[in-house]
């Protein structure tokens, strides 16, 4: 029952971050239950929005639609259709659909300054989101949307084949689209003054895209070479974007993490830190607060279990398939919380 949170939410307290984890990409209960706690977050807490290990565009389109904007898509089931990136489940799925149902509904009562949002934090979208950086050029400075075309076609090579572009940065005589992508963005960014009289919304979205294809070129360069580079670059590209979105939402927003529990735990009580890995859970509280009762406090709330069944596929890109989880090895925490009598 949704009131078996109450000592969670107690915990809580006065945090303006709560990251909530999970331990696999494709587990029913850990969706169901960080839908209960987000939804009692926003209605008792006054919690702004709810950020997503999730690409930027599609996760937009669901704030879109769970805002009512204009042509944002019938239901949330087809809104979520958009997401095609494997694995597809990880955001199309009931659970998600029901939630973005609610925060329809939610929302529908709110001024649009007070309207609970949705977001991805994720820096994977490099072709989408160059593509949506050109789209919002076009029907605001078809100058720019041009300039902006020729610099990204230094990707077109590559043919939206992010790993042939990887290794092209990696080659004896080494390509790197680097400059074209941070060239558009100091540019959009230049123009901003003039570009927010059109729609704050909009310009945010495609400041964010603009963003997303400049990390995301640096983070495909650095993929190729392994080790903890590529990680500690997609971990610090979401707290930046976390960062824009708390600044966005005003002074007093109050943000919902839903990510992987390798993401929200916080890696310096892991071996992620002797291999140089950081993440967004150790970032995040080192520079907002320790403790739930900061001024900024940080709650980490890490979701586990002892076995069941799992969405998953056998390798990256496979065929989705239900799988079984191995029971929790003896000792951990998912074990001792299964033993009888722990209460």
């Amino acid at each position: 029952m949704a009131s078996d949170l109450d000592p969670l939410l107690d915990a809580i307290g006065d945090a303006r971050y709560v990251l909530l984890g999970e331990a696999s990409h494709g587990t029913h209960e850990f969706y169901t239950w960080r839908a209960a706690l987000s939804k009692r977050l926003i209605q008792e807490k006054q919690f702004s929005f709810i950020a997503v290990e999730g690409d930027w565009p599609d996760c937009y389109r669901v704030n879109r639609y769970v805002k009512g904007m204009i042509g944002s898509g019938p239901n949330a089931e087809q809104v979520l259709h958009a997401f095609n990136r494997w694995p597809t489940w990880m955001w199309a799925n009931h659970e998600i659909v029901e939630l973005a149902e609610w925060l329809r509904e939610h929302n529908r009562h709110l001024l649009a300054e007070q309207q609970i949002g949705f977001y991805g934090l994720d820096v994977y979208s490099l072709w989408q989101s160059m593509a949506s950086v050109v789209d919002y050029l076009e029907t605001i400075d078809p100058d720019f949307a041009r300039a902006a075309k020729r610099a990204y076609k230094c990707f077109e090579p590559y043919y939206q084949d992010e790993h042939a572009y990887a290794r092209a940065t990696t080659a004896i005589v080494p390509a790197s689209c680097e400059e074209e992508a941070v060239a558009v963005l100091r540019a959009l960014q230049a123009r901003a003054p003039e570009y927010k009289d059109d729609g704050r919304e909009a310009y945010f979205n495609a400041e964010q895209n603009a963003l997303v294809a400049k990390g995301a070129e640096l983070y495909y360069r650095t993929m190729v070479r392994g080790g903890a580079t590529s990680w500690n670059v997609r971990d610090h590209h979401m707290v930046d974007t976390l960062d824009r979105l708390i600044a966005h939402h005003g002074p007093r927003a109050k943000t919902i993490v839903w990510e992987h529990n390798t993401h929200i735990g916080d890696a310096r009580f892991t071996d992620m830190a002797r291999s140089g890995m950081v993440n967004v859970g150790q970032l995040v509280r080192q520079d907002r607060g320790e403790s739930a009762n900061a001024r900024e406090g940080v709650m980490l709330v890490g979701f586990g279990t002892h076995h069941g069944s799992v969405i998953a596929a056998e390798e990256w890109g496979a065929p989705m398939q239900r799988l079984r989880v191995p029971d929790a090895r003896i000792g951990s925490v998912e074990e001792l919380l299964h033993r009888p009598g722990v209460g």
